[in-house]
């Protein structure tokens, strides 16, 4: 779950999501409803899947009433069915009718993406390679989309730029080669960071392989190359998968022997897990 360092980044999403929707007030609620008006609501999903995001919305109708009242029905991870409800809540009307949206468009995009990661782990069978994600994520909201991922199942690749070394072809087109990079990295690595090299054929997986580098990735091969060039490497570092994959194509890949697939479609092309709210005796 969250530490408390996480979720102060997430508050500062919640208030510049609200920042950007409210400004100086609801108009529309506050012109119709008191301060002292209550009721009682509950989300209910209207699709199949995996619930994400219910601690993330309770945070942004926390931001707006402390004294809300949260009775979470299921948990993030959670298979839910299309009817389920997935919560209630009972308190301001304000509260709940003003961050209605926000909390639902954050809690619909992870839950789409749990569903999402779900679905790509559950087509690689029984195999132990790992599924995943990658940077294509909406920029202000990794932090949300990553533990998505995570709760679906998948794994979190890098966070970003600064936690590994990446090398990838416009990387080794300036550098000179793959060999030229890889040195250059080494001798710039204070932090010792881990080190990636992108390959496109097997010429430079040999190339990578030689270096004595951390990880090499297999982009955008047909089966059969990263079939070859899995038993190349033998084990001597770990082996990448990327590009071009879809979900038809997660258990043949992995048949291969690779360590890992990335699937930037994890977060890149998500289809948000339908999610309403409604207010009891209405």
């Amino acid at each position: 779950m969250f530490s408390e360092s996480d979720w102060k980044i997430i508050d500062e999403i919640i208030d510049r999501a609200f920042e950007e929707d409210i400004r100086d007030g609801d108009a529309t609620t506050n012109a119709l409803f008191g301060p002292d008006e209550t009721s009682t609501a509950f989300m209910r999903v209207k699709d199949d899947g995996i619930v994400c995001g219910i601690e993330v919305a309770e945070r942004v109708f926390r931001r707006l009433d402390d004294s809300i009242g949260w009775k979470p029905l299921f948990q993030d991870g959670d298979a839910v069915t299309n009817g389920e409800i997935l919560l209630e809540i009972d308190g301001s009307r304000r509260a709940i009718l003003t961050g209605e949206r926000l909390a639902l468009n954050l809690m619909q995009r992870m839950s789409g993406i749990a569903s999402m990661a779900d679905r790509y782990t559950k087509a690689r069978g029984n195999l132990p390679v790992q599924i995943l994600d990658t940077r294509k994520t909406l920029p202000g909201l990794r932090i949300l989309e990553k533990y998505a991922v995570a709760v679906g199942g998948g794994t979190n690749h890098r966070y970003g730029l600064f936690d590994a070394i990446m090398i990838k072809d416009n990387h080794i087109k300036l550098s000179g080669g793959i060999t030229a990079a890889v040195n250059k990295a080494r001798a710039n690595n204070p932090k010792n960071l881990t080190i990636e090299v992108e390959t496109s054929n097997l010429e430079e997986v040999e190339e990578a392989l030689g270096l004595s580098v951390d990880i090499i990735m297999l982009d955008n091969m047909s089966t059969e190359t990263m079939q070859e060039a899995v038993n190349r490497i033998a084990g001597q570092c770990k082996v990448e998968a990327s590009g071009g994959v879809t979900i038809e194509r997660i258990r043949e890949i992995a048949e291969t022997g690779v360590d890992s697939i990335s699937v930037g479609a994890l977060t890149h092309s998500v289809k948000a897990l339908d999610i309403g709210l409604y207010f009891k005796d209405l």
